[in-house]
């Protein structure tokens, strides 16, 4: 076996989660690796509402494909979420990488404004995937370009969006000799 090659699991069997795990990887770590998504619980709600509690899903995410899958190298958690900014909401997510040897690397993604159809939906309760479905005339958007790609017409999809987060919450694993 490669000694080079590691075992990657995404929380999560969204597409655009799992490619950004794949894209962020390869970049900060070239090499062949194997990545596996695997449907964990976030234990938050289905549409996180404030920076803690994604934060919160994100790590929850990991640590339970880490308790799944123990034989992994890596564990990735990936969750989105809004937070209410003067009457409107912000969308962003939170990436948490745990390694092996237990070192820990977090990042968030930048945040953009949400339109204000899209805020009176998430208001009333819808998830913001289902809020663009709606918006949009879409199905499954999640899973596709996201609320980025339907806003920015393709110009930065969900997986991209989330890519350079994913290569942020890798700095520890690059820069192993420091601490963090």
């Amino acid at each position: 076996m490669d000694p080079l090659r590691k075992t990657i699991v995404v929380a999560s069997n969204n597409i655009p989660k799992i490619k950004a795990t794949r894209e962020g990887f390869n970049q900060m770590f070239p090499g062949t690796h194997d990545f596996q998504g695997l449907s964990v619980h976030s234990h938050v709600s289905d549409q996180p509402f404030s920076d803690e509690e994604t934060l919160r899903g994100a790590t929850n995410r990991a640590q339970n494909a880490q308790t799944l899958k123990p034989e992994a190298d890596f564990w990735v958690g990936i969750e989105g979420g809004v937070e209410p900014h003067n009457g409107s909401f912000c969308s962003f997510a939170w990436i948490v990488v745990i390694g092996k040897r237990g070192k820990i690397g977090k990042a968030r993604t930048s945040a953009y404004f949400l339109p204000e159809k899209t805020c009176k939906l998430l208001k009333e309760g819808a998830e913001l995937g289902h809020a663009d479905d709606i918006l949009f005339g879409q199905t499954d958007s999640k899973n596709k370009q996201g609320s980025v790609g339907l806003l920015t017409g393709g110009v930065i999809d969900r997986a991209a969006y989330y890519t350079q987060a994913v290569i942020l919450a890798l700095i520890p694993f690059r820069n192993a000799s420091l601490d963090f």
